[in-house]
């Protein structure tokens, strides 16, 4: 019986190792993912396959795109779409980087790296800004029926897609600004996490309340931040049975619909963007039959 990769539903690692990597100008990817299919995936890993790759093989993914540019408003939603995505978990950096160096060279052959960003759990769940991340986020029964795929078929089913964003954060600006604007551009109030009626329009958790779309845009939130030479900020995760959830929210946070943009982009902002499947598992191992492997 196929069942999500379990990374996607387990807690968050303290500590995760994200890589992107493209295909090398002609290589033929089959005889790498038969290896990654037929190998033990860990229990904190999770693998995704953009749609460049998949369409490789004849045999696309129905509602698999690449990730568009979404810019509006003067904010800019990059999309930087790689072929393959691996985040890989682990409750301490070493154990991310050993394991993180055995996919890697798995793939050699045939892919090559493009990005590699390091996450950790800050404060047990809060963004660099001291803010709760994800509370809102659905768990048992609403998480598996937000995140996964079903009554799609025996290749598809326990399948989910992912959208991946790298956030940079202006933390001196934000720090800048008085408490209460801070409150304000969240949306809820830093000592209790209490979500502020008074908020305005333009705070996040009203941008993107999940329940007000129509249909419902639920989807399971895997971030957490990171931190390097070249700054610091959040790597928004976002699981789903389908990209549409996560694409109906980052519209309306750059105001496609009615102008007001989200409070986040006056310090934060998306550097990078990419759609992935990610395929079930059976019996341990990753079921690529979609794509004929």
């Amino acid at each position: 019986m196929n069942r999500p990769q379990p990374g996607i539903l387990n807690p968050v690692s303290e500590h995760c190792r994200y890589l992107e990597l493209n295909r090398r100008a002609g290589s033929n990817p089959s005889e790498t993912l038969q290896q990654l299919a037929s190998a033990d995936l860990p229990p904190t890993c999770v693998i995704g396959l953009g749609s460049d790759l998949v369409f490789q093989f004849g045999r696309p993914i129905d509602g698999l795109h690449p990730f568009p540019d979404l810019s509006n408003n003067n904010c800019s939603v990059p999309s930087t779409q790689a072929d393959l995505w691996c985040a890989i978990g682990a409750s301490e950096p070493g154990e991310t980087l050993h394991r993180g160096r055995a996919l890697e060279a798995l793939f050699a052959t045939d892919f090559e790296r493009v990005q590699l960003i390091d996450g950790f759990k800050y404060k047990e769940g809060r963004d660099l800004t001291g803010y709760v991340d994800g509370t809102e986020n659905p768990e048992g029964d609403a998480a598996l029926k937000a995140a996964v795929v079903t009554a799609s078929g025996p290749e598809l089913d326990g399948s989910s897609f992912v959208a991946v964003q790298k956030w940079l954060h202006d933390l001196d600006h934000f720090e800048s600004l008085d408490a209460l604007h801070r409150d304000h551009i969240i949306g809820r109030r830093i000592s209790d996490n209490e979500e502020l009626d008074d908020a305005p329009a333009s705070a996040h958790v009203k941008r993107t309340a999940q329940e007000s779309f129509d249909p419902e845009a639920f989807v399971v939130r895997r971030s957490l931040p990171w931190s390097d030479a070249t700054g610091n900020g959040l790597m928004f995760i976002a699981y789903g049975n389908t990209l549409s959830a996560f694409e109906v929210q980052m519209r309306r946070m750059i105001g496609t619909d009615d102008g007001i943009v989200d409070g986040l982009f006056q310090f934060s902002r998306p550097v990078s963007g990419g759609y992935y499947w990610c395929p079930p598992v059976t019996d341990g191992k990753l079921n690529l039959s979609a794509l004929g492997l």
